[in-house]
């Protein structure tokens, strides 16, 4: 029997942001719910230009560092967290989900959401991660950042606002280029093949 093989990439095309978006999709939960802060960002091109229709999803734990392990991550009751994510970028290349504060996995671990992005122009989906900016002992043990020379480590962790949310730029190419990660999908068992553990591409 011949071994099936993955559906190479290829860019999205033109129209693929009008199929993706569905209600309230960059809500993980209710706004205004107990603990909800607003994650928000700027998306930018090579040339520092903004884009105007990118999308980008995230998967995170809870505020007690809880990952969700259940059907449903589509749900929108109002008060279900169900750590996943979908927004679309507007046309002033900004961003926004209403989520919480990620707490970390496993004791001591630097709490962060993991992050893919879809643009044209790119054949596969861009993976990073965005860190919350405090605990600077939980950042500087991290396996990924403690790869990265500060300068790039600034570029997967966020501000934080005044109002408590926070704020995260993405750079897809030249000054101040995001780091993005390797990730090879699933092995048979359905673990995590390749560098969402923590190995940078770039």
């Amino acid at each position: 029997m011949s071994k099936l093989t993955a559906t190479p990439g290829q860019t999205v095309g033109p129209f693929y942001g009008y199929a993706l978006p569905y209600p309230k999709d960059n809500e993980l939960l209710a706004p205004g719910s107990p603990g909800s802060i607003r994650l928000q960002g700027t998306v930018y091109d090579g040339a520092g230009h903004t884009i105007p229709d990118a999308i980008l999803e995230i998967w995170q734990p809870d505020s007690e560092g809880n990952i969700v392990q259940k059907t449903g991550s589509l749900v929108r009751d109002g008060y279900t967290f169900t750590g996943w994510g979908r927004a679309s970028v507007g046309n002033s290349g900004v961003y926004t989900f209403t989520t919480v504060n990620p707490g970390p996995t496993t004791a001591g671990a630097a709490p962060f959401i993991s992050v893919a992005v879809f643009a044209r122009g790119l054949m596969n989906r861009l993976f990073t991660r965005v860190y919350l900016p405090e605990n600077e002992e939980a950042l500087a043990k991290d396996p990924l950042l403690s790869s990265l020379d500060p300068e790039r480590r600034k570029t997967v962790i966020a501000r934080r606002d005044p109002d408590g949310g926070l704020t995260w730029d993405v750079r897809l190419q030249g000054e101040g280029e995001t780091v993005f990660l390797d990730f090879h999908g699933e092995d048979a068992d359905g673990n995590a093949q390749g560098d969402e553990a923590g190995g940078a591409s770039k």
